[in-house]
């Protein structure tokens, strides 16, 4: 269905009030009486409602929760303008004591009247479901740290001396039958071995799945700019990559900065100015994704190692590495706005960038590339290394394959004739 014309006037403020079973709507005009009084519509039956009675001339507003792009794509093919509004900041402009479904209806109707609605940005389709999968692998994270900290409880509990190599390493699980439990503790350690065993195949899968749609469009010409940057891995790339969705909607890096979380919040009041830790607010994953690159990159990267020594003589570490996080994202601006290259490394280290990500893409995710054709077809499209076919890292040389054997592979690195 195509979304009705956005010349058409507004006459009606709708507001809906999502939750598990049933939204709550209810519609005013611009003098705020009420035109269509707030009602419960059963989820299962929203479509079929929605389809009824909203109409050209409507403007929508939803508040974010787990649902809400789901009701959004019911609403907005319906109506002449829909507004996804930030819970967090109404909560702050709208803080009652009094709080009902119809409360919530009135104010956000009040905020969508005066223009004043803390919008937040509407991701398209490819975008939700990058992210989605980011946070599935983030849970997946999660119930595995729980069943592993539950193992090391046992040994602590036992005073069990454990195997070299690590609890969980393939070689040591015979380890664990050979233990002197009680029956229900080897029993929940039995049932945790499992589980792990299970998750990790499940998050080996799920990082494959990831590694395919890096090197598929929209993603893969962000994903070639951002391999460059030191610290950023297959997953963090893509973790970052997700939060942002579209660079465009940043004009400046510090609003990125701010996006992620990482800006410092201030007090200021008369004579008196405070600066305080940063602000926390933002999408989390890009906040974690770039700290834990920073850490990565001051680990590998003499650059970016020197400017954290100078940011450690005069604060805490972990102060230092948040400003480092800052930096870094404001290169990712950079890098993803202008598509230039990575200035702080040479040719023959972005090329051995470009190699750890073949490396983790198997036969099908790079496309028909062997390793070397995909880290040469990487330089090509950077526009950087034309000429390199060899690189040493490590004491070991690689080998890239020559320009013009990628050149025949992939057509649109050919020049115009």
């Amino acid at each position: 269905m195509n979304p009705p014309p956005k010349t058409v006037p507004i006459e009606r403020f709708l507001a809906i009030d999502i939750h598990k079973h049933y939204v709550m709507v209810g519609g005013q005009n611009r003098q705020q009486e009420w035109t269509l009084r707030p009602r419960r519509i059963p989820m299962t039956r929203f479509r079929d409602w929605a389809a009824r009675h909203f109409r050209p001339g409507d403007a929508v507003v939803l508040e974010t929760t787990g649902s809400v792009w789901d009701i959004y794509d019911i609403v907005a093919p319906l109506v002449s303008r829909t507004l996804v509004a930030n819970a967090h900041k109404v909560r702050q402009i709208a803080e009652a004591r009094v709080k009902t479904d119809k409360e919530d209806i009135r104010r956000l109707i009040t905020l969508l009247i005066a223009d004043i609605v803390p919008q937040v940005w509407v991701p398209p389709q490819h975008v939700r479901e990058l992210r989605s999968l980011i946070s599935f692998r983030r849970r997946l994270n999660k119930q595995l740290t729980m069943s592993k900290n539950r193992l090391h409880s046992v040994v602590q509990r036992f005073n069990l001396q454990p195997p070299a190599g690590g609890l969980l390493a393939a070689k040591n699980q015979p380890w664990w039958d050979q233990q002197e439990l009680t029956a229900l503790t080897a029993f929940q350690v039995t049932c945790d071995r499992e589980i792990i065993a299970q998750l990790e195949n499940q998050k080996a899968a799920l990082d494959q799945k990831l590694a395919e749609l890096s090197n598929t469009e929209p993603w893969a010409s962000q994903m070639v700019l951002l391999m460059q940057i030191p610290g950023f891995g297959l997953i963090f790339s893509m973790t970052v990559l997700a939060a942002i969705g579209d660079i465009a909607r940043f004009a400046h890096p510090k609003q990125l900065v701010g996006y992620a979380g990482l800006g410092a919040g201030v007090h200021t009041s008369g004579q008196k100015h405070q600066e305080k830790s940063i602000t926390k607010e933002g999408r989390k994953e890009l906040r974690w994704a770039t700290v834990e690159a920073a850490w990565v990159a001051v680990g590998c990267d003499p650059h970016w190692q020197a400017q954290f020594q100078r940011l450690e003589k005069r604060m805490p570490r972990n102060k230092a590495i948040v400003a480092i996080a800052r930096r870094l994202l404001v290169s990712i601006w950079h890098i993803l706005s202008k598509q230039e290259p990575y200035r702080h490394f040479d040719d023959q280290t972005i090329a051995y960038k470009m190699l750890t990500w073949a490396w983790s893409l198997d036969d099908t995710a790079r496309q028909g590339l062997t390793r070397q054709q995909f880290a040469k077809y990487g330089l090509l499209r950077l526009g950087v290394g034309q000429d390199l076919e060899r690189i040493e890292r490590g004491g070991y040389p690689r080998r890239l394959a020559p320009a013009a054997e990628v050149r025949a592979l992939k057509p649109e690195l050919r020049p115009p004739e």
